[in-house]
């Protein structure tokens, strides 16, 4: 079983989500910002500098989301801890990874989830294979993160996940 955190650790990140992501003023948000572009509340140290008052600022998104450890993954071990602020070519490429490995921690998620399922000997099996394909040992790169978008491990996990309804349902987790 992976032991790669699902856990958000802003301090191990460089803003990706205040970064990388484009949000529609609405009310999650307070104002439009395209992605690709930092929030105008992103502090140079890369925290939040009304992380204490967002939701009454209107940031109830920000407050909502979860990266679920993929900003920390790809800032520490596809960028090895380098950051966007010092280096802007490395906006698209970060959040292009970020994309992708968040995409990567959700499937994580659910495949853990899944584990709480009264799973068979071959369900569990399969889903230790595709936790252990996507978790740890894994050398995420940027390659690898390109590739992932095409090559058949999402559909995989996606096939998997579908083969469970009938047992979320039993358990009362889906209707």
């Amino acid at each position: 079983m992976s032991t790669v955190s699902l856990q958000p650790e802003c301090t191990s990140c460089a803003a990706l989500c205040c970064m990388a992501l484009p949000f529609d003023k609405s009310d999650m948000f307070a104002f439009d910002k395209p992605g690709g572009e930092g929030c105008k509340h992103l502090g140079p140290d890369h925290a939040c500098t009304i992380h204490a008052s967002l939701e009454t600022r209107g940031f109830k998104g920000c407050v909502l989301f979860n990266c679920y450890g993929a900003g920390q993954r790809v800032t520490q071990d596809v960028f090895d801890g380098r950051s966007w602020r010092d280096d802007p070519s490395l906006i698209k490429p970060m959040s292009e990874a970020f994309g992708v490995m968040r995409r990567i921690h959700e499937m994580l998620v659910l495949i853990r989830e899944a584990r709480r399922l009264p799973l068979s000997a071959q369900q569990l099996h399969e889903a230790t294979r595709l936790e252990a394909s996507l978790g740890d040992g894994v050398d995420w790169t940027q390659e690898a993160l390109q590739q992932f978008q095409t090559g058949p491990l999402a559909g995989e996990v996606a096939a998997f996940l579908k083969s469970l309804k009938p047992l979320a349902e039993q358990a009362g987790l889906k209707k």
